[in-house]
């Protein structure tokens, strides 16, 4: 007696015996309480295998334990198998793992399945099971297969022509794909990993896909078919963003942890994109969602960062993040290794003898962004929403210089800031018939002021834009193949520019404002059944200040020659009244010396665009192979807004440039293994009519580019390697070392015709792995680790030439990438 009641005073709740096989062998139990809470037991020895405490506490319970791939255990008892219970588990087919909301549904009952996939529930009658979710083909499951006592388990297929008319799933990685449309989607949420990222930083991902690149290594200069980083439209919510990134262009401004939905187009964007003339970048954040709180919180060795979601009213939410710099209170080896990056050139070879030019400075640096969203569903047709962003980024210099015992000191300020806001409404008139409504502001300023101490000189300049807008979409579903889109837009963008310096006295402030009207149609065909997708779309824009309309027609066409073989041929003509200019390389400290300007008419003209593209896609056992043909013409450019650092620094002279290209890729996925390479080859020339040699090579081009990864994704851990390879960018060099004095009023330096040279090709490896879990209170954990240059490699991406006053002699500039830069996350959501 004694013994037994030694036994009973062990005994404790199943309930938390589970809980505690949970914890100890990272697997999960799904039982309904009422079955399991009569039982009391003493728990089975923490010694023994999982196995061995399943068979343990069946057989003190007499309840059924089914063990499912050693990751999920239902608990059931007789009674539930003599209700005929029905329950399972839902998997995606692609990587295995769980899908959570997935509708169930028979005739009488429904139910959605949880974060486990699992999902359970009472069979009315015998009747097929319908278990479908967005995004995968709803998948049927028959009489006989719900007979079996045993919980299902069942694997969906991504859906390649239904909900997302999707191509390419699995597009490099996991999270992006290949739209029918033309479009690449990237679901942050669900994206995989790629090499030297362990956050979903948007614009780096961008980096990744054939035919965009970047030359400076640097995500404020993002060359799309060798177009200028100004000439992509880049949108948050709707609002139009003038600053894209933090650290001088070595971070993306946007945070990478909000739930974003994006969409890239290289061509045949839609007709409501305009003020472009190159790829469209549209970034969404959370969409509409109102269930649920949540929050997160992470750090990085550049960056800390928090999020957090409240559900307000019963269809109304507030979500807003907000990500700080963590320079001020420690300066990592990441933090060194940007700061090198972004303020190198401080040690300049000379070109004449090799002597070295030595600065010292002192710089403070930091950064922060907040986005705030507010979304209020009203009734079953109305839905509002309020988005609010704002970028800033801060610099303060004091930098000393010593040559020849002369002294020269200087304390400069750099400021640079973004806001935008957007209200939307989106009414639902009736099935067929929907209007979107929105408003927006966006302001973009810079600033900088120069302040030379010995001198007592003060130069200060400022580069404003205040960008505001309406768009009304309207959307018609005409029959279940063909919908009618049509729209209404105006903008009115405005600029300054000023220079001030007291000494000598110099003051020179230019603004201008220009007006937009534009009208839009698109008419889109989709017929699932001879695999044919077609969207014709055109803008009509008129200018108030020139009096000018300008025509754009744009087109999609998809055709699925087989169910494995897709052919796609797209097109657009696209304009663009507001784009950057470098008056002088050493504007804003040479940091950011590109200041926004619009369109006059003459001296700088609207730049257009026209594009046209023909790819294969083929697809089948897991391999991918793309193959695109492209050509591209913009006209209307002008010299400053190219970067030019030879003789055509300071000729404002317009023209175009014309790209010929093609783009590769092969893809083969092997389980939870994805390995890809790709390559794009461009042939890219300037034509400037009014110089003696009026064709050579775009600064931008990049004649063969290279990229390899090899991924593996399995449950938490994912792991990814690879490297890119791209033959050098163009460059001028002198004809001789001497300056010419020709006129001694202005010396300058005599070069080679334009860009007749290319720098050494650019080699990178990159390496980033990230693992995730999650306690029994269902809080996650995520921990990465990156290093991006792996070599080492010292790569140069840039080099000019310039004449030094002081030493009478021509320095030889250039510019490096990173070089091995390691980065460490840790983030926790619940």
């Amino acid at each position: 007696m004694s013994i037994k009641a030694q036994d009973r005073s062990k005994a404790i709740a199943l309930k938390d015996i589970l809980q505690s096989i949970e914890k100890q062998h990272y697997i999960y139990f799904n039982y309904i309480d009422n079955e399991i809470v009569v039982f009391k037991i003493v728990p089975p020895k923490k010694t023994l295998s999982l196995n061995e405490k399943i068979n343990y506490l069946q057989k003190k319970t007499n309840l059924f334990f089914e063990n499912i791939d050693n990751k999920f255990i239902n608990v059931f008892s007789n009674n539930t198998l003599d209700s005929k219970n029905i329950c399972g588990y839902v998997f995606s087919k692609d990587d295995n793992s769980p899908l959570e909301n997935v509708n169930i549904k028979f005739v009488g009952a429904g139910t959605a399945t949880n974060k486990n996939g699992y999902f359970e529930l009472k069979k009315e009658k015998v009747t097929d099971l319908l278990v479908s979710y967005v995004g995968f083909a709803t998948k049927k499951i028959s009489v006989s297969d719900l007979q079996n006592k045993n919980c299902l388990k069942i694997y969906l297929e991504v859906e390649v022509s239904g909900l997302n008319n999707i191509i390419a799933n699995h597009f490099l990685t996991s999270g992006i794909s290949k739209t029918i449309d033309g479009t690449f989607a990237i679901k942050p949420k669900r994206l995989g990993i790629l090499p030297g990222l362990i956050e979903p930083d948007v614009l780096q991902t961008m980096l990744q896909i054939p035919g965009i690149y970047s030359v400076e290594e640097s995500i404020s200069s993002i060359n799309v078919r060798g177009g200028t980083h100004d000439q992509n439209l880049f949108l948050w919510n709707g609002i139009k963003m003038y600053q894209t990134g933090h650290f001088f262009g070595l971070i993306s401004a946007f945070n990478p942890n909000l739930a974003h939905t994006i969409s890239i187009t290289k061509n045949g964007s839609s007709a409501f994109f305009g003020e472009s003339v190159s790829s469209v970048v549209d970034m969404s954040s959370n969409p509409n969602n109102s269930e649920g709180n949540s929050f997160g919180a992470g750090i990085n060795m550049i960056n800390a960062d928090i999020y957090s979601k409240f559900t307000i009213t019963k269809k109304g939410f507030l979500e807003i993040a907000g990500r700080k710099s963590i320079s001020d209170f420690v300066q990592t080896p990441t933090y060194k290794q940007y700061y090198n990056k972004a303020f190198q050139n401080t040690s300049i070879t000379n070109f004449s003898n090799n002597q070295n030019v030595d600065y010292s400075s002192d710089e403070k640096f930091n950064f922060y962004d907040i986005t705030a969203k507010y979304s209020q569903k009203i009734g079953q047709k109305d839905h509002f929403v309020f988005d609010f962003i704002t970028i800033n980024d801060q610099l303060k210099v004091f930098q000393t210089t010593r040559i020849n015992t002369i002294i020269q000191s200087e304390n400069n300020v750099l400021f640079q800031k973004n806001y935008g806001g957007n209200l939307s409404w989106k009414r639902i008139w009736n099935a067929k018939n929907s209007s979107n409504f929105n408003v927006y502001s966006s302001s973009y300023e810079l600033n900088a002021q120069k302040n030379k101490i010995q001198d007592n000189q003060v130069v200060r300049q400022e580069n404003k834009v205040l960008d505001n807008g309406v768009k009304l979409e309207n959307s018609h579903v005409i029959s279940s193949k063909f919908t009618f889109n049509n729209g209404y837009q105006f903008n009115e963008i405005g600029t300054i520019n000023l220079d001030e310096v007291n000494s000598p006295i110099f003051y020179r402030r230019i603004k201008e404002v220009l007006r937009t009207h534009a009208l839009i149609v698109e008419g889109k065909y989709n017929d699932t059944l001879s695999k044919i997708y077609f969207n014709l779309g055109a803008r009509l824009n008129y200018i108030e200040k020139f009096k000018k309309h300008l025509f754009e027609p744009r087109l999609q066409f998809n055709y699925a020659v087989t169910k494995h073989f897709n052919l796609e041929v797209l097109g657009e003509f696209k304009s663009q009244n507001c784009y950057q200019v470098i008056d002088l390389q050493k504007d804003y400290f040479g940091i950011e010396k590109r200041r926004w300007i619009l369109a006059n008419g003459t001296t700088i003209p609207i730049q257009k665009s026209k594009q046209a593209s023909i790819s294969l896609f083929y697809t089948q056992n897991n391999w991918l192979f793309t193959l695109e043909h492209f050509y591209k013409k913009v006209t209307g450019i002008n010299s400053s807004s190219q970067g030019f650092q030879n003789q055509l620094e300071f000729v404002k002279i317009n023209g175009d440039y014309e790209v010929l290209g093609i783009e590769m890729l092969v893809q083969k996925k092997i389980n939870h293994f994805i390995t890809w390479l790709s390559y794009a080859y461009n042939n890219n020339n300037y034509h400037f009519p009014n110089i003696e040699q009026p064709v050579f090579p775009n600064n931008f081009k990049l004649d063969h580019i290279v990229s390899w990864a090899g991924i593996y994704q399995r449950k938490n851990l994912k792991i990814a390697l690879g490297s890119k390879w791209y033959s050098g960018k163009p460059e001028t060099t002198p004809i001789s070392s001497a300056i010419n004095y020709s006129n001694s009023s202005n010396p300058k330096i005599d070069y080679n015709t334009p860009n007749n040279k290319v720098l050494d090709n650019f080699f990178q490896v990159n390496f980033s792995t990230t693992y995730k879990w999650e306690s029994l209170n269902k809080i996650q954990y995520k921990l990465g680790f990156s290093v991006l240059n792996v070599f080492n490699r010292k790569n140069e991406i840039n080099e000019y030439y310039r004449i030094n006053a002081i030493t009478n002699s021509i320095e030889d500039v250039k510019t490096f990438s990173l070089l091995r830069t390691p980065n460490l996350s840790f983030r926790i959501t619940y």
